[in-house]
């Protein structure tokens, strides 16, 4: 598949010239060869400067056909969109696998589930229309609430989830009548390809631009311009800071941010370590353990640690490794050629230190994939203590009193979620009234995770900036904006001839079925 075209001022524009490979870690042959799937363009400073101004263009200082359209419309071109989109679903599937290596029924699942997202925004911009189309009166000042858009966004989204947590920023921000500039991940970049018509069919002129290539080279360029209002991003601080940094006027730029996380398993003596040990293998290898939600750790009371690492090691080798479309594949080849790697200098950190692997196949090296190495006991001085692996490693740690690990849980320089396991109802009272002061989202007796996506997700301290839900995505990329007018006859009069004539979208009591 050869993307031949970028998205801009409402045209596939065709690129010739450099062009960059997608390739996949999963092989083709017996013999292990990564697969060139097809290429996508490799646009230049120039290039994404122009697609740059298509943006401002389209938005035009909130002057453009779309921030001041009726809701109505904008709601139309939406469901105009999902609607071409589910007609895709097959292919989109088949390139999740290859590009990204999730397995078929994550896959389908995150197809379904960013469907379903898009519906479930339109139904809340709708209610939340509803709920603004009133007038309030206090002191004798008339006020007619709503929100506006806030201006041009830059959407970069991860290659985790390359589709759902992508769309789960750009959809929002398009439809509350922002104008965006949209760069896909790395990997998972060409699945972007079955939507491009859409896009360019669904949506007024330069409402969404399509850029691909290197983001020093492109997103950069589009930072350092002054021109972004609004940075929208999933994926690592690094990255992030960098692309603050080259924004000139950075008290104007706002940030809508998904960043790194360590989230902790909490393995109480009373537990149920059966279930326990199900809910840690999907919290910690769940496409394995690439997610920001992943279990990246897991503290267990020294009471049962002999218990669960038995158990927790003897479920891990028992995974079934496989393409992704191999039934009942649970893990499957790593996207980042240099992951395998990478894991595997955690591990060896690991053990220099102390820790040992618990599992037999743990840290088992291929081209394409390292196996699932349980580390224990592992201590504050190793990497895999400190650092988001965000892959196929896990390292256990023992503690003896509450307040000890929740020093450690304070500490963290991330406080996205918990994993709380344990049956006496008496004792996650006191803890859970601590970890809500320390992360965003404690999980009884299950893993971490996003969803539902009409519950808040976010995070503290470097985990995230903003918070992402269908409701509350939609206040993120908006700003609460009124008109007040005296209650004296010339105004009322004013007013309701605006409202009679419907000559204005925004002064506007309609209501949205």
């Amino acid at each position: 598949m050869h993307q031949t075209t970028y998205l801009s001022r409402g045209k596939l524009i065709p690129r010739t010239g450099p062009t960059d490979d997608v390739v996949s870690a999963i092989s083709s042959t017996e013999k292990y060869s990564p697969t060139t799937l097809g290429t996508v363009p490799h646009l230049d400073e120039k290039t994404a400067l122009e697609v740059l101004d298509s943006a401002v263009e389209a938005y035009d200082r909130g002057k453009g056909l779309w921030p001041i359209m009726k809701v109505a419309d904008r709601i139309a071109c939406m469901e105009k969109f999902v609607k071409r989109m589910e007609l895709q679903r097959e292919a989109v599937v088949k390139l999740l696998m290859w590009e990204i290596g999730k397995n078929l029924p994550d896959s389908e699942k995150e197809f379904d589930r960013t469907v379903e997202y898009i519906y479930d925004t339109i139904d809340d911009y709708k209610q939340l229309d509803r709920d603004s189309a009133k007038f309030h009166k206090r002191d004798g000042v008339y006020a007619h609430i709503r929100r506006s858009p806030l201006g041009v966004v830059l959407c970069l989204g991860p290659y985790n989830y390359p589709l759902n947590e992508t769309f789960a920023l750009l959809i929002p921000a398009l439809i509350m009548g922002n104008t965006a500039i949209f760069k896909p991940a790395k990997h998972g970049v060409l699945l972007i390809t079955p939507l491009m018509e859409a896009f360019r069919d669904c949506f007024p002129e330069g409402v969404i631009n399509v850029v691909f290539g290197r983001g020093r080279e492109v997103a950069a360029p589009i930072m350092k311009s002054g021109k972004i209002d609004v940075l929208a991003l999933i994926g690592n601080s690094t990255s992030a800071i960098a692309l603050q940094d080259q924004h000139p006027y950075k008290n104007r730029l706002r940030l809508i941010l998904g960043l790194e996380a360590k989230n902790p398993a909490v393995i109480l003596p009373d537990a149920d370590l059966e279930q326990a040990t199900d809910e840690c293998i999907n919290g910690a290898l769940s496409f394995n353990g690439q997610r920001c939600t992943a279990l990246k750790i897991i503290y267990v009371h020294e009471s049962v640690a002999d218990a669960f690492n038995k158990l927790f090691a003897e479920k891990v080798d028992a995974l079934k490794f496989g393409n992704p479309w191999d039934d009942g594949a649970k893990l499957t080849p790593l996207p980042e050629p240099g992951k395998p790697a990478y894991i595997r200098e955690l591990i060896d950190d690991a053990a220099e230190k102390g820790a040992k692997i618990l599992n037999k196949k743990g840290g088992a090296i291929t081209e394409n994939y390292i196996w699932p190495a349980v580390l224990y006991p592992v201590s504050e001085d190793m990497r895999v203590y400190r650092e988001e692996q965000f892959g196929p490693v896990v390292p256990v740690k023992t503690f003896s009193n509450i307040r000890g690990l929740l020093d450690e849980v304070a500490d963290s320089n991330y406080g996205q979620q918990v994993s709380l396991f344990g049956t006496d109802e008496k004792k996650p009272g006191p803890l859970i009234d601590t970890l809500v002061n320390l992360v965003c989202r404690v999980n009884l007796n299950s893993s971490c995770q996003r969803g539902p996506d009409v519950y808040p997700f976010t995070g503290r301290k470097d985990s995230a900036v903003g918070t992402l839900s269908v409701h509350d995505a939609l206040r993120s990329f908006s700003i609460r904006t009124f008109v007040a007018s005296k209650d004296n006859e010339h105004n009322n009069e004013i007013l309701r001839n605006l409202l009679k004539s419907r000559g204005s979208n925004f002064v506007s009591t309609d209501y949205l079925l």
